[in-house]
Protein backbone atom coordinates (compact mmCIF):
# COMPACT_ATOMS: atom_id res chain seq x y z
CA UNK A 1 0.00 0.00 0.00
CA UNK A 2 1.33 3.31 -1.20
CA UNK A 3 0.57 7.26 -0.81
CA UNK A 4 -0.24 7.46 -4.36
CA UNK A 5 2.19 7.83 -7.49
CA UNK A 6 3.90 11.36 -8.74
CA UNK A 7 5.96 11.68 -11.64
CA UNK A 8 6.04 8.15 -11.96
CA UNK A 9 7.62 7.56 -8.00
CA UNK A 10 5.21 5.29 -5.76
CA UNK A 11 5.05 7.40 -2.50
CA UNK A 12 6.10 5.05 0.20
CA UNK A 13 6.15 7.03 3.27
CA UNK A 14 6.39 10.67 4.32
CA UNK A 15 9.86 11.35 5.27
CA UNK A 16 9.28 14.99 6.66
CA UNK A 17 7.85 18.79 6.09
CA UNK A 18 9.52 22.02 5.44
CA UNK A 19 8.81 25.79 4.66
CA UNK A 20 8.54 24.29 0.79
CA UNK A 21 6.67 21.67 0.86
CA UNK A 22 6.64 17.83 2.39
CA UNK A 23 8.89 14.97 1.60
CA UNK A 24 7.99 11.72 0.88
CA UNK A 25 10.28 8.71 0.22
CA UNK A 26 9.71 6.95 -2.68
CA UNK A 27 10.46 4.21 -5.23
CA UNK A 28 10.84 4.37 -8.72
CA UNK A 29 9.28 1.80 -11.71
CA UNK A 30 13.37 0.04 -11.77
CA UNK A 31 12.87 0.44 -7.47
CA UNK A 32 15.42 3.48 -7.20
CA UNK A 33 15.25 4.85 -4.01
CA UNK A 34 14.66 8.54 -3.81
CA UNK A 35 13.22 11.42 -1.77
CA UNK A 36 10.44 13.47 -3.49
CA UNK A 37 9.90 16.83 -2.17
CA UNK A 38 6.11 18.10 -3.17
CA UNK A 39 5.98 22.19 -3.39
CA UNK A 40 3.54 24.11 -1.49
CA UNK A 41 1.23 25.29 -3.73
CA UNK A 42 1.20 29.08 -2.42
CA UNK A 43 4.99 28.52 -3.58
CA UNK A 44 4.45 27.95 -6.91
CA UNK A 45 0.98 29.61 -7.95
CA UNK A 46 2.41 33.54 -8.29
CA UNK A 47 3.01 34.02 -12.05
CA UNK A 48 6.32 33.27 -13.53
CA UNK A 49 7.28 31.15 -10.64
CA UNK A 50 6.72 28.02 -12.05
CA UNK A 51 9.03 29.35 -14.90
CA UNK A 52 11.60 30.26 -12.42
CA UNK A 53 11.58 26.93 -10.70
CA UNK A 54 12.05 25.41 -14.40
CA UNK A 55 15.39 27.87 -14.37
CA UNK A 56 16.19 27.02 -11.02
CA UNK A 57 16.09 23.34 -11.57
CA UNK A 58 17.98 23.48 -15.08
CA UNK A 59 20.65 25.01 -12.35
CA UNK A 60 20.44 21.52 -10.29
CA UNK A 61 21.52 19.48 -12.89
CA UNK A 62 24.52 20.58 -13.16
CA UNK A 63 25.29 20.27 -9.54
CA UNK A 64 28.22 17.10 -9.03
CA UNK A 65 30.01 15.80 -6.31
CA UNK A 66 29.76 13.01 -3.73
CA UNK A 67 28.76 15.81 -0.96
CA UNK A 68 25.43 16.80 -2.50
CA UNK A 69 22.57 14.50 -3.14
CA UNK A 70 22.00 14.21 -6.73
CA UNK A 71 18.86 15.29 -8.41
CA UNK A 72 16.89 12.58 -9.70
CA UNK A 73 13.74 14.10 -11.34
CA UNK A 74 11.40 17.25 -11.01
CA UNK A 75 8.35 19.14 -13.16
CA UNK A 76 8.34 22.38 -12.30
CA UNK A 77 4.78 22.38 -14.42
CA UNK A 78 3.09 19.69 -12.28
CA UNK A 79 -0.21 20.10 -10.11
CA UNK A 80 1.54 19.98 -7.46
CA UNK A 81 4.99 20.77 -8.79
CA UNK A 82 7.61 18.14 -7.51
CA UNK A 83 11.32 17.39 -7.55
CA UNK A 84 12.94 14.33 -6.52
CA UNK A 85 16.60 14.01 -5.25
CA UNK A 86 19.07 11.03 -4.61
CA UNK A 87 17.61 9.00 -1.48
CA UNK A 88 20.63 9.43 1.72
CA UNK A 89 19.74 6.68 4.29
CA UNK A 90 21.11 8.30 8.14
CA UNK A 91 20.48 10.91 10.89
CA UNK A 92 20.68 14.45 10.08
CA UNK A 93 23.65 16.68 12.01
CA UNK A 94 20.81 18.37 14.12
CA UNK A 95 19.50 15.01 15.13
CA UNK A 96 22.67 13.11 15.60
CA UNK A 97 23.48 15.87 17.81
CA UNK A 98 20.77 15.62 19.83
CA UNK A 99 20.56 12.25 20.53
CA UNK A 100 24.33 11.52 21.32
CA UNK A 101 26.07 15.22 21.97
CA UNK A 102 28.22 17.35 20.11
CA UNK A 103 31.52 15.79 17.59
CA UNK A 104 34.58 15.46 18.77
CA UNK A 105 36.86 18.08 17.50
CA UNK A 106 38.44 15.87 14.82
CA UNK A 107 35.12 14.34 13.21
CA UNK A 108 33.32 18.08 13.73
CA UNK A 109 36.39 19.55 11.34
CA UNK A 110 36.54 16.61 9.19
CA UNK A 111 32.95 16.64 8.72
CA UNK A 112 32.76 20.59 8.14
CA UNK A 113 35.82 19.62 5.28
CA UNK A 114 33.56 17.51 3.46
CA UNK A 115 31.24 20.02 3.53
CA UNK A 116 33.29 22.57 2.34
CA UNK A 117 34.42 20.52 -0.49
CA UNK A 118 30.57 20.12 -1.01
CA UNK A 119 29.25 23.75 -0.88
CA UNK A 120 32.17 25.10 -3.38
CA UNK A 121 30.45 22.76 -6.19
CA UNK A 122 27.17 24.02 -5.01
CA UNK A 123 29.02 27.28 -5.86
CA UNK A 124 30.63 26.52 -9.23
CA UNK A 125 26.78 26.33 -10.86
CA UNK A 126 26.29 29.80 -9.88
CA UNK A 127 24.05 28.43 -6.79
CA UNK A 128 23.69 29.66 -3.18
CA UNK A 129 22.61 26.97 -0.60
CA UNK A 130 21.06 30.00 1.26
CA UNK A 131 19.27 27.48 4.42
CA UNK A 132 22.33 26.02 5.42
CA UNK A 133 22.10 24.01 8.88
CA UNK A 134 21.90 20.98 11.15
CA UNK A 135 19.08 19.57 9.52
CA UNK A 136 19.97 19.90 6.06
CA UNK A 137 23.09 18.12 6.14
CA UNK A 138 22.25 13.77 6.42
CA UNK A 139 25.26 11.81 8.22
CA UNK A 140 25.17 9.09 5.43
CA UNK A 141 27.22 5.88 4.96
CA UNK A 142 29.39 7.79 2.99
CA UNK A 143 29.86 11.02 5.65
CA UNK A 144 27.33 13.92 5.50
CA UNK A 145 26.00 15.11 2.21
CA UNK A 146 24.16 18.38 1.97
CA UNK A 147 20.39 18.65 0.80
CA UNK A 148 17.75 21.45 -0.60
CA UNK A 149 20.91 23.46 -1.61
CA UNK A 150 19.81 25.64 -4.48
CA UNK A 151 15.97 25.69 -3.83
CA UNK A 152 15.28 27.92 -0.54
CA UNK A 153 15.87 31.01 -3.60
CA UNK A 154 12.31 29.79 -4.44
CA UNK A 155 10.49 31.33 -1.51
CA UNK A 156 12.37 34.38 -1.94
CA UNK A 157 11.55 34.77 -5.81
CA UNK A 158 7.80 34.47 -4.47
CA UNK A 159 7.88 37.04 -1.96
CA UNK A 160 10.04 39.31 -4.04
CA UNK A 161 6.81 39.38 -5.97
CA UNK A 162 4.65 41.28 -3.07
CA UNK A 163 7.34 42.29 -0.39
CA UNK A 164 10.52 43.24 -1.42
CA UNK A 165 13.25 42.49 1.75
CA UNK A 166 11.93 39.47 2.22
CA UNK A 167 13.79 36.54 4.59
CA UNK A 168 15.08 33.73 3.59
CA UNK A 169 16.58 30.96 5.81
CA UNK A 170 16.68 29.77 9.61
CA UNK A 171 17.34 32.71 11.75
CA UNK A 172 19.14 30.82 13.57
CA UNK A 173 21.93 30.26 11.25
CA UNK A 174 21.21 33.51 8.95
CA UNK A 175 24.03 35.50 7.80
CA UNK A 176 23.66 39.67 8.72
CA UNK A 177 23.29 40.31 4.90
CA UNK A 178 20.28 37.62 4.59
CA UNK A 179 18.79 39.31 7.93
CA UNK A 180 18.92 42.66 6.88
CA UNK A 181 17.10 41.11 3.39
CA UNK A 182 20.30 42.16 0.73
CA UNK A 183 19.05 40.17 -2.75
CA UNK A 184 22.42 40.40 -4.13
CA UNK A 185 24.39 37.76 -2.02
CA UNK A 186 27.23 36.16 -2.49
CA UNK A 187 28.95 32.54 -1.64
CA UNK A 188 29.99 34.35 2.08
CA UNK A 189 26.41 33.51 3.16
CA UNK A 190 27.12 29.73 3.11
CA UNK A 191 30.15 30.23 4.85
CA UNK A 192 28.50 32.06 7.59
CA UNK A 193 25.94 28.98 7.72
CA UNK A 194 28.75 26.06 7.57
CA UNK A 195 30.57 28.38 10.65
CA UNK A 196 27.14 28.58 12.51
CA UNK A 197 26.41 24.66 11.93
CA UNK A 198 29.95 23.76 13.17
CA UNK A 199 29.28 25.61 16.29
CA UNK A 200 26.06 23.29 16.83
CA UNK A 201 28.36 20.81 16.03
CA UNK A 202 30.96 21.42 18.23
CA UNK A 203 29.02 22.83 21.01
CA UNK A 204 25.07 21.88 21.14
CA UNK A 205 23.93 25.46 20.97
CA UNK A 206 23.44 28.29 18.49
CA UNK A 207 25.57 31.11 17.69
CA UNK A 208 23.52 33.16 20.52
CA UNK A 209 20.89 32.11 23.67
CA UNK A 210 17.52 31.02 22.71
CA UNK A 211 14.74 33.76 21.89
CA UNK A 212 12.29 34.62 19.85
CA UNK A 213 13.29 34.86 16.04
CA UNK A 214 12.71 38.56 16.18
CA UNK A 215 15.17 39.32 18.96
CA UNK A 216 17.74 37.00 17.17
CA UNK A 217 17.43 38.66 13.70
CA UNK A 218 18.06 41.80 15.48
CA UNK A 219 21.12 40.18 17.59
CA UNK A 220 22.30 39.11 14.31
CA UNK A 221 22.01 42.48 12.17
CA UNK A 222 23.77 44.37 15.03
CA UNK A 223 27.86 44.76 14.28
CA UNK A 224 28.93 44.63 17.99
CA UNK A 225 27.01 41.61 19.23
CA UNK A 226 29.02 38.83 18.82
CA UNK A 227 28.38 35.26 18.41
CA UNK A 228 28.96 33.29 21.38
CA UNK A 229 32.53 31.15 20.93
CA UNK A 230 32.89 30.35 23.77
CA UNK A 231 32.47 26.41 24.03
CA UNK A 232 34.51 26.09 20.58
CA UNK A 233 37.76 24.41 20.86
CA UNK A 234 40.93 27.05 20.74
CA UNK A 235 41.64 25.09 17.67
CA UNK A 236 39.07 26.66 15.89
CA UNK A 237 37.81 29.89 17.39
CA UNK A 238 39.67 31.63 15.21
CA UNK A 239 38.67 30.36 11.84
CA UNK A 240 34.91 30.06 13.22
CA UNK A 241 35.30 33.72 14.20
CA UNK A 242 36.62 34.66 10.69
CA UNK A 243 33.89 32.88 9.30
CA UNK A 244 31.35 34.46 10.69
CA UNK A 245 32.60 38.00 10.19
CA UNK A 246 29.96 40.95 10.26
CA UNK A 247 31.16 42.03 6.39
CA UNK A 248 30.66 39.37 4.62
CA UNK A 249 34.33 40.59 1.92
CA UNK A 250 36.26 39.91 5.54
CA UNK A 251 34.91 35.82 5.05
CA UNK A 252 37.71 33.57 4.09
CA UNK A 253 37.03 31.12 0.85
CA UNK A 254 35.53 27.85 1.22
CA UNK A 255 38.78 26.47 -0.58
CA UNK A 256 40.62 28.41 2.71
CA UNK A 257 38.01 26.90 4.86
CA UNK A 258 38.70 23.65 4.14
CA UNK A 259 42.84 23.96 3.97
CA UNK A 260 42.92 24.84 7.35
CA UNK A 261 39.67 22.45 8.58
CA UNK A 262 41.98 19.46 6.96
CA UNK A 263 44.98 20.92 9.37
CA UNK A 264 42.86 21.23 12.47
CA UNK A 265 41.29 17.53 12.27
CA UNK A 266 44.85 16.12 11.23
CA UNK A 267 46.70 17.78 13.76
CA UNK A 268 44.16 16.86 16.60
CA UNK A 269 43.86 13.25 15.64
CA UNK A 270 46.97 12.72 14.54
CA UNK A 271 45.34 10.68 11.76
CA UNK A 272 45.72 10.77 8.05
CA UNK A 273 42.38 12.33 6.54
CA UNK A 274 41.54 8.96 4.72
CA UNK A 275 41.40 7.23 8.15
CA UNK A 276 39.45 10.33 9.10
CA UNK A 277 36.63 10.27 6.60
CA UNK A 278 36.64 6.43 7.38
CA UNK A 279 35.79 7.79 10.92
CA UNK A 280 33.53 10.50 9.96
CA UNK A 281 31.63 7.84 8.20
CA UNK A 282 31.57 5.03 10.77
CA UNK A 283 30.58 7.15 13.79
CA UNK A 284 27.87 8.95 12.69
CA UNK A 285 25.85 7.03 10.29
CA UNK A 286 23.15 4.84 12.09
CA UNK A 287 22.58 2.49 9.68
CA UNK A 288 18.93 1.59 11.55
CA UNK A 289 17.79 4.31 9.81
CA UNK A 290 17.54 3.46 5.92
CA UNK A 291 14.29 2.95 4.31
CA UNK A 292 14.69 -0.25 2.11
CA UNK A 293 11.92 -1.00 -0.81
CA UNK A 294 8.78 -2.75 0.06
CA UNK A 295 8.65 -6.13 -1.25
CA UNK A 296 5.34 -5.40 -3.50
CA UNK A 297 7.80 -2.40 -5.39
CA UNK A 298 10.37 -4.90 -5.86
CA UNK A 299 9.01 -7.09 -8.09
CA UNK A 300 8.05 -7.40 -11.48
CA UNK A 301 4.84 -7.81 -12.97
CA UNK A 302 5.92 -9.80 -15.93
CA UNK A 303 8.89 -11.16 -17.00
CA UNK A 304 11.08 -9.57 -20.06
CA UNK A 305 9.28 -12.19 -22.89
CA UNK A 306 5.88 -10.33 -21.19
CA UNK A 307 4.81 -13.66 -19.76
CA UNK A 308 3.20 -13.34 -16.63
CA UNK A 309 5.61 -15.09 -13.83
CA UNK A 310 4.18 -17.09 -10.55
CA UNK A 311 6.31 -16.56 -8.10
CA UNK A 312 5.10 -19.63 -6.52
CA UNK A 313 6.06 -21.84 -9.04
CA UNK A 314 8.10 -24.54 -7.57
CA UNK A 315 10.67 -27.15 -9.65
CA UNK A 316 9.38 -30.02 -11.04
CA UNK A 317 10.06 -33.25 -8.99
CA UNK A 318 13.94 -34.34 -10.40
CA UNK A 319 13.63 -38.22 -8.88
CA UNK A 320 14.42 -40.70 -11.77
CA UNK A 321 11.08 -42.84 -12.68
CA UNK A 322 11.55 -46.69 -12.91
CA UNK A 323 12.62 -48.16 -16.22
CA UNK A 324 9.64 -50.21 -17.54
CA UNK A 325 11.82 -52.39 -18.89
CA UNK A 326 13.80 -53.30 -15.49
CA UNK A 327 11.38 -52.37 -12.14
CA UNK A 328 14.60 -52.43 -10.18
CA UNK A 329 17.05 -50.34 -12.49
CA UNK A 330 15.99 -46.41 -12.21
CA UNK A 331 16.12 -44.62 -15.45
CA UNK A 332 18.95 -42.66 -16.66
CA UNK A 333 17.10 -39.39 -17.73
CA UNK A 334 18.86 -36.34 -18.58
CA UNK A 335 18.44 -33.45 -15.73
CA UNK A 336 15.61 -30.90 -16.23
CA UNK A 337 16.77 -27.83 -15.32
CA UNK A 338 14.13 -25.92 -16.90
CA UNK A 339 13.06 -24.53 -13.93
CA UNK A 340 16.32 -23.10 -13.21
CA UNK A 341 16.97 -21.24 -16.14
CA UNK A 342 13.38 -19.65 -15.64
CA UNK A 343 14.20 -18.95 -11.97
CA UNK A 344 17.61 -16.87 -13.27
CA UNK A 345 15.52 -15.03 -15.56
CA UNK A 346 13.32 -14.14 -13.29
CA UNK A 347 15.94 -12.70 -10.86
CA UNK A 348 17.33 -11.06 -13.68
CA UNK A 349 14.12 -9.29 -14.51
CA UNK A 350 14.57 -7.99 -11.24
CA UNK A 351 17.35 -6.24 -10.74
CA UNK A 352 18.97 -3.85 -12.78
CA UNK A 353 21.93 -4.47 -14.89
CA UNK A 354 24.82 -2.11 -15.43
Amino acid sequence: MTLGRIGGYELVRPLGSGGMGDVFFAVSPTAERVAVKVIKQHLIEAPTVRERFATEVDSLKLVFGSRVARLEGADPYANPAWLAVEYVPGTTLRQHVDARGPLPLPLAAMAGAMLAEGLAKVHQVKLLHRDLKPQNIILGPDGPKLIDFGLAVLIERDDYLTEPGALVGTPAYMSPEQVKGERDLTPAVDVYALAATLVFALTGHGLYPPTNSWNLLLRISEPSDLPDLSEVPAELVQLLGTMLAFDPTARPGLTDVRARLLAVATAASGKSVHALRQEVAELTYDGGTELLVPQDLDDPRQDPEGTTVAEDETPPDPTPKPDKRDPERPAKVPADVTWLVDKMRRQYARRSTL
